[in-house]
């Protein structure tokens, strides 16, 4: 069995989860979130707490019950507590404003981008280099990163580009002639 399914999912409090036979629902005080388990896994619902069981011994079941129980987990952090991605803007001129659904990039082109936020996301910019993505879907908030990223990802020279926080670019050294 995996060692990560192996782990029970602790239930937040607030945070209240249906199961009707393989769908997982989630509700809690940021959300509701739903999940579908694959038929080899089986969710267990027990005193303040959630297991997860792989229904046999092939490689593929053990595999499976532990990814559905870091997705399971995910939903129950994301509807309690939500998450989010931190992005810096790094170069001369390069600024970044949310207004409402769109944030709007200056990244060195031509012409500006218009990126348009999906339902179930809110983008803030603290200052004009830093973005803040935020929301209850973990795979959603990092998606929406990476793709704000994809823009203009940092280069290799002089760094500047849209990087997470924290990122370290590894930097090359110039030619020489």
């Amino acid at each position: 069995m995996s060692r990560v399914a192996k782990v029970p999912i602790e239930i937040a409090k607030g945070v209240e989860i249906t199961l009707n036979g393989q769908n997982v629902n989630v509700k809690g005080p940021k959300g509701s979130l739903s999940h579908t388990v694959h038929d080899l896994v089986s969710v267990k619902l027990e005193d303040g707490s959630m297991t997860v069981r792989a229904l046999n011994e092939s490689k593929a079941s053990n595999a499976l019950s532990g990814t559905t129980r870091a997705v399971l987990q995910n939903l129950v952090i994301g509807v309690a507590e939500g998450f989010e991605r931190k992005l810096q803007i790094v170069g001369v001129g390069y600024r970044a404003q949310a207004q409402g659904q769109k944030l709007n990039l200056s990244l060195g082109f031509s012409h500006p981008v218009e990126y348009a936020i999906p339902d179930g996301i809110s983008v803030e910019t603290p200052t004009q280099t830093e973005i803040v993505v935020r929301g209850i879907d973990k795979q959603a908030v990092g998606q929406v990163a990476a793709n704000i990223r994809a823009y203009r990802k940092p280069e290799p020279y002089k760094g500047k580009g849209v990087r997470y926080s924290g990122e370290q670019i590894v930097k090359k050294e110039a030619k020489k002639a």
